[in-house]
Parts: structure tokens; sequence; C-alpha cells
């Protein structure tokens, strides 16, 4: 079979999920012939994962026959011929629907292919003096060798068509010790780990993802964001993403000295600290902001409008999103008047309509509840669909209220009259009081939330929902 040159560069996928097989541009004439074995710019433009290689591999194989594998490892690789002829045999061995599907193929020096963490690899030279590449995105270690996946290259599963039969092929006796199928451990997925899983959002995510194996949650206790140690020690190759749902929220409290010390700690250097992790591992940072990076002049923001916080909550949230916006993948997923587990003004409303007390409560500040299910559910939906990447606003959906007509809303489904509350303007009602100034205008536009194919909940559907699981508890 001669090499033939002058191929465009294409990519064609396979029955494997993730693993494309590429044409290469193959110039020769008399003298021998050239290739961009591995071309950046041009082949991420082509759908090529950037998977950001660190390692370059040569295997030469002096004779024909020579046969290698079947080995999953804990890495993705971008396989190539440098000289000579193969039959590729690929077969994923990853945790999920598609574990045991296989692909083969015949590679010589126009052709590559790309084989992401967990799908088994193995070749069969058809020529002597082959030389098989491959670029990887980890380097090799010793303590890697332990998260191999193997296969037998005989496995009767595989039911691979080895051009060569494997009774005269040259094979290791490691090759031939491989397990069948039946008793192969797949490799596991990549892992998600939730910071902050705590607190009122990190309760939701753990309802989100309960039973998930691949979700690891981690409270302060487990990985404090300030300790050099919490990133250290862990092995993040085996991470795909980190979602941040720790928050200093504390809104008046960070006007003071040392509430101020504390929410840029946690909202602006705990997120500079997550975004270098993400950054250097090439990991997704999923991270919550607020309404609060506005100052409430528009009545409907959308994710292109420039921050102008008020204080110095809004402000931290708006350095917060600055520091994950540099991180290439990372959702910034920003909510408004959150609704979750543990106090909250809607439980504060319904306890004090059972007590007969006739609040005032502001109604010159609109917006909409965010439900802290929903943030949870619209997280996960952008991780699993692989939504483009970018600022997210996010939250129930409906008619704009003040806080005044929710409160309303509360005292009527609990019993009481709307008319127990009283409306009374943000500035009365901080009057002598020690505040932080707060936006007016809070409703976000959920146009994108929506494009995304997420089904938005309805806010007020969710308030009742919540108020009746609260009577329940009662």
């Amino acid at each position: 079979m001669s090499l033939e040159f002058s191929k465009k560069l294409s990519g064609h996928t396979t029955p494997i999920p993730g693993v494309v097989l590429y044409d290469l541009p193959v110039h020769g004439d008399n003298r021998g012939w050239f290739k961009e074995n591995w071309q950046r710019e041009k082949m991420v433009a082509l759908g090529l994962p950037d998977f950001r290689p660190v390692q370059n591999n040569i295997s030469f194989n002096e004779k024909a026959g020579t046969t290698r594998g079947i080995h999953a490892e804990p890495w993705d690789k971008f396989i190539s011929v440098a000289t000579g002829r193969i039959f590729g045999a690929w077969v994923d061995l990853r945790e999920g629907p598609s574990f045991g599907a296989v692909f083969t193929a015949e590679l010589d020096p126009s052709q590559a292919i790309f084989i992401p963490r967990g799908v088994g690899n193995a070749f069969q030279t058809l020529e002597d003096n082959t030389a098989y590449t491959y670029l990887v995105n980890d380097h090799w270690s010793a303590d890697a060798q332990g998260q191999y996946t193997f296969l037998n290259l005989a496995d009767e599963t595989a039911a691979i068509s080895w051009p060569i039969p494997l009774e005269q092929a040259e094979l290791s006796d490691k090759d031939k010790a491989h397990p069948r199928m039946a008793d192969v451990a797949p490799m596991p997925a990549k892992k998600i780990l939730v910071v902050g899983a705590d607190g009122q959002l990190g309760k939701a995510l753990r309802g989100q993802y309960d039973g998930d194996a691949r979700v690891e949650f981690a409270g302060r206790g487990e990985f404090d964001l300030a300790r050099e140690d919490s990133y250290k020690n862990r092995n993040w190759k085996n991470y795909s993403a980190i979602v941040n749902a720790a928050a200093y929220t504390a809104v008046d409290a960070a006007e003071s000295e040392e509430g101020r010390a504390a929410a840029w700690a946690i909202n602006v250097t705990a997120v500079a600290n997550l975004a270098r992790t993400a950054v250097e591992h090439d990991l997704t940072l999923v991270h919550v902001s607020s309404d609060y990076v506005f100052d409430g002049s528009r009545d409907n923001h959308d994710e292109d409008e420039p921050p102008t916080p008020l204080g110095v909550y809004g402000q931290t949230k708006a350095a917060g999103e600055a520091v994950a916006g540099v991180v290439p993948r990372h959702y910034i997923v920003r909510t408004s008047w959150v609704i979750g587990e543990g106090n909250n003004f809607v439980r504060t409303m319904a306890s004090l309509a059972g007590k007969g007390i006739k609040p005032a409560v502001v109604n010159d500040q609109t917006g909409r509840l965010t439900f802290t299910q929903d943030i949870a559910a619209f997280i996960s939906h952008l991780l699993t669909t692989e939504a483009a990447y970018g600022i997210y606003n996010f939250s129930n959906d409906g008619p704009v209220k003040s806080w005044a007509d929710i409160a309303a809303d509360v005292y009527e489904q609990a019993g009481a009259s709307r008319t127990d509350v009283t409306g009374i303007t943000t500035a009365d009602y901080f009057k002598d009081k020690a505040a932080a100034p707060r936006p007016l205008k809070s409703a976000l536009n959920l146009a994108k939330a929506h494009s995304t194919g997420f089904d938005v909940a309805n806010a007020d559907e969710r308030l009742t929902a919540y108020l009746k699981a609260e009577n329940d508890k009662a």
C-alpha cells in the first residue's frame, strides 16, 4: 500500500464516543515526504479537543506482526505513524453505555487518531521498521500504571480480526496475560469536585447528585479554599470540573473592616486559587455570582452588562467573576434572591405570618426568587450538555415582583391576609441603620439560560412547593 499524498486535513467520527480518525496532509517528492503531525491551531479549528500534550513517545517495531495492547491509560493520546503501517484496534473501557465498543482501522503516515482517556489502544505492525508515535497530555509515572485498564488482545467479546493471527504474531507475556472483558474493571469517569458543599447551594448540589459516584463533595473541613495543602494533595488529573458553591454572603457585615477582609478572602482570593488550579490542570470551573454585581439601574440585566457594584459584597462578587472568567473552560452562574435550606426570607415571612405579626417589607426592590434546587439542576445541565462556556444569568422565571409582593404571597399561602404586609421604601426601611447599598432592580434576562434547552421553573410554582414542603416538615 503506497502512501497517499496531499490529503485534505479532515476528521471522521467512529463508533467510540470521542475517538476521531484524522486524515493528515503529507507532502512528498523524490526525496521522501513531510507532514505536520500535530498542528494545534488547525486541529483545534477542525474540532480536535485542545488536549494540551506534554510528552511525545515513539514505539519502534522491527518486524511486521509486532502486536501491543490493549492498554487504556488515564490520559488522552493523539496517535500517528511516523513510518510504516499498522492495524490499530481501539476498545472503549470506560464506565458507561459505550463500554466494549470497538473500532479498527489501518493507519499509515497520512492518518492520525485521537484516543480519549480510558479507551484501550492496541496495534499490530503490517510492515517491518514501523515507528508508532503518540502525544499524551500527562507525564508518564510509575504511579500512573496503577490506574491503567487492560483487555486481552484475544478477547472473544471484542472479536478483533487481527490481520496476522495472534499465534503467529510477536506479543509480550504481559499482554498475553491481560483479562477478558468480563473481568475488566472499567475505568471510572473523571470526578467533579464541589467545594463549599455545606452551604445552602452545596446542600442542593448534594441532592442533585445524590448517588452519583462521579461527584465528590467537600465542605470547609475537607477543603479549605485558603490553604495551599488543599490544592497540593489531590491528583487533579482525575477531575474534570470544580463547582464553587462557597461564598461570603453577609451583605451588611461586608461593610465592616472585618467583614470586608472576609468577603475578599472568600469571594476573590479563594476564587483565584480555584482558577489557578483549573487553568493548570485544564479543568472546568463553575462559579456562582450575584445580581449585586449591578447597581440596579436597568430593568432587565443581561450577561453583557458591565458590572457596576454598589457595596463591598457586590464588589467582591464582580471581582470573583473577573477572576473566574480567565479560566478557558468556565461557567459563571449569576443568580438573584436565593432561597434554599436554612434561614431565608421566605421562611422568615412564613414564621411571622404564623405568629400574626404584620411586617413592613421593602417594596421598591424588584426581582425574582431563585431556588437552590434549580441552580443545582442548571449547573448539572451546563456540565452534562457541555454548553458554551461563559456567563449565564439564572433565576426562576415568571413575573418580576418586589420583596413586599413575595411576602404577601407567603402570607396568603400561610392562611393570613395579604394586607398584613405593608410596603416601605428601601431608604425608609434602612433609615438610621448600618446597611450596605442594594440594587433596586435585580431582574435577570433569562434568554441565554433558556437557549441551552433548560426548563426554567416558575418562581411562583416553586414558592408554593417550598411552602408546602416546609409545612409538611412542621
